[in-house]
């Protein structure tokens, strides 16, 4: 575990962000969020609050998301793009699934 995941795992007044993912049929998820990791066409990219502003291709993959009470909920997704400005995060993406595990 890196020394930056250790301490924001044990800092309990954490900032949160906004997310949502937004297919063409429906509003997947929306809610205020730690973090969410994307499948980028580079590789897998993790966002956290204050994160630059970048808008971003996504393929088809999971999307891992970090709840502010510490879950986790994931969601498979098919293809879009990632737009992130002023702790908002917003996925645009043709399908997406929310996994219950």
């Amino acid at each position: 575990m890196s020394s930056i995941s250790y301490l924001r795992s044990h800092v309990s007044n954490l900032n949160t962000m906004i997310l949502d993912i937004l297919t063409p049929d429906k509003t997947a998820f929306s809610g205020e969020i730690l973090s969410v990791t994307v499948p980028g066409k580079s590789g897998s990219f993790q966002i956290w609050e204050n994160h630059a502003a970048i808008i971003s291709t996504l393929e088809n993959g999971l999307v891992e998301i970090r709840l502010k009470d510490k879950t986790q909920e994931l969601f498979n997704i098919k293809g879009g793009v990632v737009e992130v400005l002023k702790n908002k995060v917003v996925l645009l993406v043709l399908l997406a699934d929310d996994i219950v595990g």
